[in-house]
């Protein structure tokens, strides 16, 4: 894919800006832009776009782009709704991005095509006010811990849920990035040292997710056989310093208390044998559907002091209604759990999606809810919500953008060679021992390895 706009520079380039509000809100008296080439290639280019407001807080708002001539064409964007006319661009806020607060930022981003030079656009406006300000005199961005040394575990211990967010052993908010498994009744070969080895070593990845199937051929097969493997993959992850999801993979029937018995006896196992350890987290209902959300509730508020009984600290996260998406698959909101929350502490809710198909108004509702509830992405797609399809490049960084800014960890859904467009690695992958390599990545693994690859820089102080 490509996305919008003529270079402005050729890294980031911060620029002040002044600002008017909508005659029924109050006048911005300035703002920051920061604009990010992140890849160029003949003829097209893709860029970020960061919008932060100095002045005060505004209520709806428009950046317009004017470039030299109208051979610059944008071709998408995200996180705005975005349009041309001419060699006019323009990007409007959205729903859940529309109100900047003193202080606040919204991030946005585009592919453009050109022909010729590259050129650098000829001015910015906000809200229709020229943008001005100095380039030599950006706002004093706040102090910053110095990057920390060590593996995500060694470097942030036993984590806790504060307020809405995960925090480390400093007491400090964190973001967590890692990959899934899938069904590790299907897929157990990808799941060895090597893969592991390159998943925390190569990928830099967080956390791994284990994806353990209740039915479909899983876990009430062999629950014993299932809980060793389980186990075995979390003490494989222990000794790569990353955090270990143990996912209670609940699809079909969608009831988790259909499974109820099932679950107190694998949580108490497994919570029993893994108590001492600081790089567990529990998810105790992968994809409940077809189920109210009190009904998901009980079965909470039954499994977790399960867990609590053997290992007290741990954070759990509980599934949510609509295949966790908050209840919007189901045509509801974040409300009703804001409303009616889980009766225990140091849990997360669970929030899915696949890029291709949930789009702008499950990005509003997690922006909504993310600032009343802890929230954790336990489950993700680049494509669409079967796990199969084209890529949804667009789509994807902009929901990556957002849990960036919001602080939100995930984990991308699979760390796997299934024939489907979700699987981070081609197809025969896991029958060699190359998991690094651009070779065998597919587009979904090379977009998802290089965003959990950079640099974590987690606070310590």
């Amino acid at each position: 894919m490509k996305r919008l706009l003529a270079l402005l520079a050729t890294a980031a380039t911060g620029l002040g800006l002044t600002a008017v509000a909508s005659p029924q809100a109050a006048a911005a008296t300035g703002c920051r832009v920061d604009y990010t080439v992140t890849s160029q290639w003949q003829g097209g280019f893709q860029a970020g776009v960061k919008v932060t407001n100095l002045g005060d807080p505004v209520s709806g708002w428009t950046l317009n782009i004017a470039m030299p001539d109208a051979g610059q064409k944008l071709v998408q964007g995200w996180n705005a709704t975005w349009s041309q006319s001419g060699s006019a661009v323009s990007a409007a806020g959205l729903d859940w991005n529309r109100t900047l607060a003193t202080g606040a930022s919204a991030d946005l981003g585009f592919v453009g095509s050109f022909t010729g030079p590259n050129p650098t656009p000829t001015s910015f406006t906000l809200n229709g006010v020229t943008c001005t300000g100095s380039v030599t005199d950006p706002p004093t961005d706040p102090p910053t811990d110095p990057p920390a040394t060590g593996t995500p575990v060694g470097i942030n211990g036993q984590l806790k849920v504060c307020g809405v967010n995960l925090c480390n052993q400093y007491n400090r908010p964190i973001q967590l990035r890692g990959m899934s498994t899938h069904g590790i009744q299907w897929f157990s070969k990808c799941y060895n040292n090597a893969s592991l080895d390159a998943l925390a070593t190569d990928w830099k990845s967080d956390l791994f997710r284990v994806a353990m199937y209740v039915q479909e051929q899983g876990y009430e097969t062999d629950p014993a056989g299932f809980t060793s493997r389980v186990n075995s993959l979390v003490d494989m992850a222990e000794a790569r310093g990353m955090y270990a999801v143990i996912d209670f993979h609940t699809l079909t029937p969608g009831d988790p208390n259909y499974n109820l018995d099932r679950a107190k006896t694998f949580f108490r196992a497994v919570a029993t044998r893994n108590a001492d350890k600081k790089n567990v987290i529990y998810e105790i209902a992968n994809e409940p559907n077809g189920v109210s959300w009190t009904a998901i509730k009980d079965y909470a508020e039954q499994v977790i002091p399960v867990i609590r009984a053997a290992d007290p600290d741990a954070v759990i996260i509980v599934g949510t209604r609509g295949w966790s998406s908050l209840g919007v698959s189901d045509g509801s909101n974040e409300s009703e759990i804001v409303n009616n929350p889980v009766n225990a502490t140091n849990i997360m809710y669970a929030f899915h999606f696949y890029a291709a198909s949930h789009k702008d108004n499950y990005r509003a509702t997690l922006s909504r809810a993310a600032s009343q509830l802890p929230l954790f992405v336990s489950e993700f797609g680049t494509v669409s919500a079967t796990g199969g399809g084209a890529v949804d490049r667009a789509s994807s960084i902009a929901w990556l953008d957002l849990l960036d800014q919001l602080k939100i960890s995930y984990a991308n859904w699979t760390y796997s060679d299934a024939n489907e467009g979700s699987a981070a690695f081609k197809p025969g992958t896991c029958d060699g021992t190359d998991y690094s390599g651009s070779g065998v990545l597919t587009e979904s693994g090379a977009l998802i390895k290089s965003r959990i690859s950079t640099a974590d820089n987690f606070p310590t102080g």
